[in-house]
């Protein structure tokens, strides 16, 4: 059966510039086995070497599969998906069974990320710091990285405070985020992705936002949590309630803003772009 996996403990790492999925499950990491194999094999189907290996390993006997878990992680098309995973030593032997000639720099790869993970959890600063430093790798501005690491510590207050009114499924959170951002912005965020150009659902809206945008997003967020803390909504309905009013309070103040200003702050730049520019002008 599927364990579902708490989404802020899900985790992307990179070896080499792939993406490695990753999950926080019974007090370890849990690593994606696919991923894994596509990094040594360097397969255009890793998936279906997966299979092939597992089917191996099963006829010899070996443990390695049946201590695999099915954790539920991201896809390419932005959706969770029952993934085979396994833990440090797992993934150590899964690699002894795959001839590969980055076998040895992935265990010493895989061996110093389970260690800064660890460190992460005991230690929540590491966690920002690194998040910090990878913006910073990208490109991003010192103030924006500020900002944005701030909207994501009050998106977690919110998420956290949605779990206390029971409210635990992604399709509810997605919804109760629209609202929010419908009323703030005057579009929820699948529409305000295609109004800045965005195409990939794994490219991540705030990643592309200005500085205002941020900054009303975490208004209208840290106004709902409060609302909500105060009022308690029991239902699914009255938590849509309060996430428009909080949303509608961002709102205002952006409409406000824009009248003092003479524009609009809804911009449709995003990071890409800039980037695009960025390397236009080099040339």
């Amino acid at each position: 059966m599927s364990q579902e996996i708490s989404p802020p403990k899900n985790k992307i790492v990179l070896f080499e510039n792939s993406k490695i999925r990753s999950a926080w499950h019974n007090d370890a990491w849990w690593f994606s086995v696919i991923d894994v194999c596509a990094v040594l094999t360097e397969s255009l189907d890793a998936g279906a070497y997966w299979r092939k290996l597992k089917q191996r390993l099963k006829e010899e006997g070996s443990q390695v599969v049946t201590n695999c878990h099915d954790l539920k992680l991201e896809a390419v098309d932005g959706k969770n998906y029952a993934t085979d995973c396994a833990n440090t030593e797992g993934i150590f032997r899964i690699i002894q069974s795959i001839p590969s000639p980055r076998a040895e720099p992935f265990k010493r790869w895989l061996a110093k990320v389970g260690y800064e993970r660890i460190q992460e959890i005991e230690n929540p600063e590491l966690a920002q710091d690194r998040m910090k430093w990878l913006y910073e790798q990208k490109g991003y501005p010192k103030d924006w990285i500020d900002k944005r690491l701030r909207g994501i510590a009050i998106r977690q207050n919110l998420t956290d405070e949605w779990k206390e009114r029971g409210i635990h499924s992604e399709n509810d959170f997605a919804i109760l985020t629209a609202d929010i951002s419908q009323a703030t912005f005057g579009m929820a965020p699948s529409e305000y992705k295609k109004f800045k150009g965005l195409q990939k659902k794994s490219q991540n809206l705030r990643d592309h936002m200005t500085d205002f945008e941020l900054i009303f997003t975490m208004l209208g967020e840290k106004v709902t949590t409060e609302i909500s803390a105060t009022e308690k909504p029991e239902t699914f309905n009255k938590n849509r309630q309060v996430a428009k009013r909080g949303g509608k309070v961002a709102g205002s103040a952006r409409k406000a803003t824009e009248k003092e200003l003479g524009r609009s702050v809804v911009s449709k730049n995003n990071f890409l772009e800039k980037e695009k520019r960025k390397n236009l002008s080099k040339k």
